[in-house]
């Protein structure tokens, strides 16, 4: 089985029970977890002073392990970017530990991708205490996509679309699949927090997907049109919306919801763009290597993203 680091580059670990538990579950599965001196380190808001998450950086870096895992999101990763050593962390992949996370972790994800390139793979999905250690067990494609990545044996996601998700998914369908496209993206905010600095990846003719958490509506439309006006979706071959979820809609929209965002957000671009993938600050969701170079179909309701060969 695996050898997995647990470090805290980012937010505070207030839940011990979930981070215990998320520990004994990985145990459990027969992989040997080594954690971060400093993964309960709290100050203010945050894992730990920038010195102390630089630091555990560098230990994960270090550490040898097949897979570096983050405890939690929240913020912190984007203060540290010019100190975050990422030649360490791309010889660190190179040698073979997987670099995982989501939310918060996006920051990170982009600026190595951004300052080395594509060589350097990291992935998109777990946390530790939001997919190990909830009172439920974990969710079975989640776990599944999370060993697939482990064995080497993960080649792709696919999904289908309903009406009820979205009635004009009909619509979304490309004419010949794309090839050979960097996949890339992640969490919306924190994504569109990096347009404009040396860590915003300059991605052309990619593969974008997103995703967010209690971001209403017409906050998610606001950030995907600083997008658009500056050019960064019409660069692409096409942009995979995960799942935008845990927010409240009030009588003043009036009908203005997600659905409504991506009618208008596509005669904005000429990009495709494709909803439903399974990512997100959800229970389900697939792993995505960002930075790796993937194919898409799409035809009708049925959606298709392969990178077998990483």
């Amino acid at each position: 089985m695996a050898h997995i680091y647990i470090y805290s580059p980012s937010g505070a670990v207030r839940d011990k029970t979930a981070f215990r538990r998320g520990i004994k579950r990985l145990q459990a599965l027969g992989h040997e977890v080594e954690v971060d001196p400093d993964a309960l380190t709290s100050f203010q808001r945050f894992a730990g002073e920038d010195a102390t998450r630089l630091a555990a950086i560098g230990r994960a870096a270090a550490s040898g392990a097949d897979v570096a895992l983050t405890t939690r999101g929240g913020y912190g990763l984007t203060r540290i970017l010019p100190d975050i050593p990422y030649q360490q962390i791309a010889k660190a992949i190179d040698k073979g530990t997987r670099f995982v996370g989501l939310s918060d972790f996006t920051a990170l994800q982009l600026a190595l991708l951004a300052k080395v390139g594509n060589e350097a793979v990291t992935w998109a999905g777990n946390l530790l205490i939001d997919d190990w250690g909830k009172p439920e067990e974990p969710d079975e494609i989640t776990q599944a996509c999370f060993e697939e990545m482990l064995d080497g044996s993960s080649e792709g996601a696919g999904w289908y679309v309903t009406k009820r998700e979205e009635p004009d998914a009909e619509l979304a369908t490309l004419v010949e699949p794309i090839h050979d496209a960097t996949l890339w993206g992640g969490n919306l905010c924190v994504l569109t927090s990096l347009l404009g600095t040396p860590y915003f990846p300059q991605v052309e003719q990619g593969v974008l997907f997103l995703e967010d958490v209690a971001e209403h509506p017409y906050r998610v439309e606001r950030m995907l049109t600083q997008l658009a006006l500056a050019g960064v979706l019409d660069k692409q071959q096409a942009i995979v919306l995960g799942q935008f979820n845990d927010y409240i809609l009030i009588p003043h929209d009036k009908g203005f919801n997600m659905k409504a965002v991506v009618q208008w957000l596509r005669t904005r671009t000429k990009t495709p763009i494709f909803t439903g993938l399974p990512h997100g600050h959800v229970p389900t969701k697939v792993l995505l290597p960002v930075g790796a170079q993937v194919e898409m179909a799409a035809e009708g309701r049925d959606r298709v993203l392969v990178w077998g060969h990483q």
